[in-house]
């Protein structure tokens, strides 16, 4: 079980707080029955100060209201027939088009899919969806063209970033040279960098200088663009298995001396992930206070806390985020997790008053026979949803994703849902 302290305060003016040592490192005991537990981990100091930070390029966005957001993902990015500027430009426009029609005011695009960018970076190379090839510059910058576009049609735009995913199975297909990938395992010598798992390969969290790129990267986006918020999705470790950082997990325990009580690797993975989260959150508001840092887990708190996602830290925890989303997507007949309930249970999970609780739904699933065929004994399930999130006070939705407000599968459903968008 992981350790955790909740802390309500919000920050105070010029100071500089130390705030979150999530102790999942040290509990002191002795012969009285108490113990020493140990943890290089998870302290960040966030600067409290306003700033008048303006990015290199283009001004923010702030809607009213509550939030009606929609993922766009690589896929509704990539265009296999034709890598052109221009073809590029007017997909894009197109997505912008979409959301309008459907009320949304908010924009989540991929910007870091597997370990690169869709933008000039000093720490990841151009994006494969760019020009069909990692690593090969396009000639224009996608990033900067689209939040010009999204901000002058009126939405907020927010980056969303895969922060340890490098390749999944055969995307992308080839790796170039300069993706972290090659870089780190011809420089690093224990191979501890980059690990694999199910023909994929994730960065590990556990390295310091793994976090402090993932950082970096974080930190070039906040300074040159003016995104409105910097998004993570889902996905962390990518399995419970101990083969897949057990390299690692050794380094720490023979980190200790013998008088520590070592975490669990469950424990110290969620110190790895709590460690970058805090990072991240702290670099951006060392910068500017106008973007927002937000998570969207998995709607299964227990399978969040076995991906590293100390869900329980976050929500209570001055320091790690501005909002949360968990995609709940399941319906109100769902035999494990009833949406509902599960609203519910995330609801009551938030009792720090200054994280934002918006709510992920799967309009991908609206007319289908997932599930067990119980999405097609109705076509307002989510229009449900949606009252009642609104219900227990919600501040807001997100939709994944923009290709199925306009599939014929989808409409009926997403025609309900536009009767109780704002």
């Amino acid at each position: 079980m992981v350790y955790r302290i909740k802390i309500k305060s919000p920050f105070v003016v010029a100071v500089s707080l130390l705030l979150v040592t999530v102790i999942l490192s040290i509990i002191i005991t002795g012969n009285n029955g108490q113990q020493k537990k140990a943890l290089d981990a998870n302290q960040a100091s966030i600067s409290t100060e306003l700033t008048q930070f303006q990015p290199v390029n283009g001004e923010y966005k702030k809607h009213s209201g509550d939030m009606q957001a929609v993922w766009v993902s690589y896929l509704s990015l990539s265009l296999k027939d034709d890598f052109s500027e221009q073809a590029f430009k007017e997909n894009f426009d197109n997505i912008i088009k979409t959301a309008k029609e459907h009320k949304i005011n908010t924009l989540i695009v991929h910007v870091r899919p597997f370990g690169d960018a869709l933008y000039p970076s000093k720490y990841y190379p151009w994006s494969h969806i760019l020009t069909g090839t990692q690593g090969n510059d396009p000639g224009y910058d996608p990033l900067k063209y689209m939040i010009e576009a999204t901000h002058n049609a009126g939405l907020e735009f927010q980056a969303w970033i895969n922060p340890l995913r490098i390749k999944s199975k055969d995307i992308p297909k080839t790796l170039c040279d300069s993706s972290l990938f090659n870089k780190w395992n011809k420089e690093d010598k224990t191979k501890d960098y980059v690990l694999s798992y199910e023909d994929g390969y994730y960065l590990n969290p556990a390295i310091d200088e793994v976090r402090e790129t993932i950082i970096n990267g974080v930190q070039e986006i906040v300074e040159n663009y003016a995104v409105d918020g910097i998004h993570f999705d889902d996905y962390f470790y990518p399995t419970e298995d101990s083969s897949f950082d057990k390299t690692s997990y050794k380094a720490y325990l023979d980190s200790l001396d013998d008088e520590c009580v070592p975490l669990t690797l469950n424990d110290w993975r969620c110190a790895n992930i709590n460690k970058l989260i805090a990072g991240v959150y702290g670099k951006i508001h060392s910068i500017t206070n106008n973007v927002e840092f937000g998570i969207s887990p998995q709607c299964n708190i227990n399978n969040d806390i076995n991906m590293g996602a100390d869900v329980y830290s976050w929500c209570s925890t001055y320091g790690y985020i501005d909002y949360v989303c968990p995609q709940l997507y399941v319906n109100f007949d769902h035999a494990l997790l009833p949406f509902n309930t599960t609203a519910d249970k995330w609801k009551k999970l938030i009792t720090n008053d200054k994280i934002k609780f918006y709510i992920g739904l799967a309009v991908y699933k609206a007319g289908s026979d997932v599930d067990d065929g119980t999405w097609e004994k109705s076509n307002d399930i989510l229009k449900q949803e949606i009252e009642y999130g609104k219900e227990i006070g919600v501040d807001g939705f997100m939709l994944y994703d923009i290709e199925y407000l306009v599939k014929e599968q989808t409409q009926k459903e997403v025609e309900n849902v536009m009767s109780v968008l704002n």
